[in-house]
């Protein structure tokens, strides 16, 4: 690599055959946009591992640069809201699907599509948060909104062991809630009481048949799986309870009775994480830097190489990753 130019990981697909490898590229290869930003680190998210192992239908132009997030230092900037040292959040708007994404050690984007780094937080822990602690934090403010308040009554994420729902346990705990990590690695249970959970269950205790009411005991629920996972919480959920969905890692069907609704006002709310508006966005990641200590946040997160993304996101995609999985791009 020259001094001018710089890494990037690249999918490609010509001929009908597939290429995942390291290139270098220079800076005028950038797509335009108003700020030119040095990543410091990206995540590897489920979405990326099903980009780069091409189980998933998720690159929307090639060849790509995928990596659906990144945190670094603006270089250049067409745009007031920003100066060169300003240290900025990308997640989400495409990136990684149909934009230059942040499996590379330089990026051009829109203005609108950055955050600020909030105070507190580093850009290494910013992106042990990244796109899944940020749809984390968007699914605690969707049950607070929602009605979730000080309770008795526990409150459950499924897929707990997993990106989103380790910062959603953590953050779930931190706020005092009572929270059970629902999750199909049993072995992961000591590592997500140390997250704060007050007990773990299999997450077969959804999957399992039941009668379509259960006896209540849900005040709320974070659902990170789908499918029948999905199916399975509504049949517990207490008076009034809320769910958050936010995944389908199990499956992007359901199937459930209209009793919970019906007979208990059960709420379900859908949160997504693409498309959030600017303004939305720097009041999650303001509360995420207040509410998660930098201790706790290391706790979940591994740190890799650019060039270990695809042996990784193999392992992703088969549910074999613990917490957070951060990508050094200039490592």
């Amino acid at each position: 690599m020259s001094d001018d130019s710089f890494r990037v990981l690249v999918v490609e697909e010509r001929g009908g055959k597939r290429s995942v490898g390291l290139h270098d590229v220079r800076v005028a290869d950038l797509p335009p946009g108003e700020v030119l930003v040095r990543v410091a680190y990206s995540t590897l998210n489920y979405k990326d591992g099903l980009a780069v192992t091409g189980k998933g239908k998720i690159l929307r132009t090639n060849p790509m640069v995928p990596g659906i997030d990144f945190a670094g230092t603006v270089v250049e900037s067409a745009s007031p809201a920003y100066q060169p040292g300003d240290e900025v959040i990308l997640t989400g708007w495409g990136v990684g699907e149909r934009h230059w994404g942040g499996f590379s050690q330089m990026n051009r984007v829109k203005a609108d599509w950055l955050v600020p780094l909030p105070a507190g937080l580093s850009l290494r822990r910013a992106m042990a948060i990244g796109t899944a602690g940020f749809t984390a934090m968007l699914c605690v403010q969707a049950l607070e909104r929602h009605g979730l308040g000080p309770t008795e009554r526990e409150v459950v994420v499924t897929g707990a062991a997993g990106g989103v729902g380790s910062v959603a346990v953590a953050l779930l705990a931190r706020a005092g809630y009572n929270v059970v990590a629902a999750t199909g690695r049993p072995a992961e249970a000591d590592y997500l009481r140390g997250l704060g959970a007050s007990a773990v269950i299999e997450r077969a205790f959804f999957t399992n048949a039941g009668r379509a009411l259960e006896g209540e005991r849900w005040a709320a629920a974070v659902d990170t799986v789908g499918g029948p996972t999905l199916g399975g919480i509504f049949r517990s959920m207490a008076y009034q309870g809320v769910v958050a969905a936010c995944g389908n890692a199990g499956g992007v069907e359901f199937t459930a009775s209209v009793f919970p609704f019906i007979l208990r006002g059960v709420r379900l709310v859908g949160v997504e994480s693409v498309l959030v508006p600017p303004a939305e966005r720097r009041v999650a990641w303001a509360r995420i830097a207040r509410d998660l200590p930098g201790a706790l946040i290391d706790q979940m997160t591994e740190v890799i190489p650019l060039d270990a993304v695809p042996a990784y996101s193999e392992t992703i995609t088969n549910a074999q990753v613990r917490g957070r999985i951060v990508v050094d791009v200039n490592a």
